[in-house]
């Protein structure tokens, strides 16, 4: 029997097998997946996810604080999922969403949902800007912020498009920066960040 790596060795192409989201949360209803594992599904593919550091964990508790107390009348999720399509669900790290009576408990949020995604990026920063982004613009999310830790400012993706997005700015700890969609959350970047 030829084994993958043999396989891969000779030159072979090999395809992953590619799932939905329906298969997705059927392997975890099914006991395949383990509900602390922390993988997210990537157009079909599953992808393990960083481990959380205490910088990182840390700032998400900040900034939930922060958005719980400005957006009052929105629904504020930490680390659950978002579906983007039939074969993409993240895990952003705090999004704020159009409330809904039953807090998203019949369906998971989608892109239309959202009025803002937060991802605070630590080691994670190169999979948030380069694999993430370009997912929640196909995906039509109207707004994400990187929250980047080691360099204390905000990326700030707007404008979504399939190729996309088409208003990106870098704001400084100094600037202030506002969502489009929730007026009321608007904060100097520093106030972001947690006391060190």
């Amino acid at each position: 029997m030829t084994t993958v790596v043999e396989l891969a060795a000779s030159g072979q192409r090999l395809a992953p097998h590619r799932i939905s989201v329906d298969d997705f949360h059927r392997m975890s209803a099914a006991g395949v997946l383990a509900e602390d594992m922390r993988v997210e599904l990537v157009e079909g593919v599953l992808v393990d996810m960083a481990p959380i550091g205490s910088r990182h964990a840390g700032t998400v508790n900040h900034l939930t604080r922060l958005l719980l107390r400005a957006a009052p009348d929105t629904v504020v999720a930490v680390q659950n999922p978002l579906i983007l399509d039939e074969e993409t669900e993240l895990y952003p790290d705090l999004l704020v969403a159009q409330a809904r009576d039953d807090s998203y408990a019949r369906s998971n949020p989608r892109a239309s949902d959202v009025l803002l995604l937060v991802e605070v990026a630590d080691s994670s920063i190169g999979y948030d800007r380069n694999a993430k982004i370009p997912l929640y613009a196909r995906g039509g999310v109207p707004e994400v912020w990187i929250v980047d830790i080691h360099h204390t400012r905000v990326e700030v993706f707007r404008d979504p498009s399939v190729g996309g997005y088409r208003d990106v700015s870098v704001l400084s700890a100094d600037q202030t920066v506002a969502s489009t969609k929730v007026p009321t959350l608007t904060f100097v970047v520093a106030s972001l960040f947690p006391p060190r």
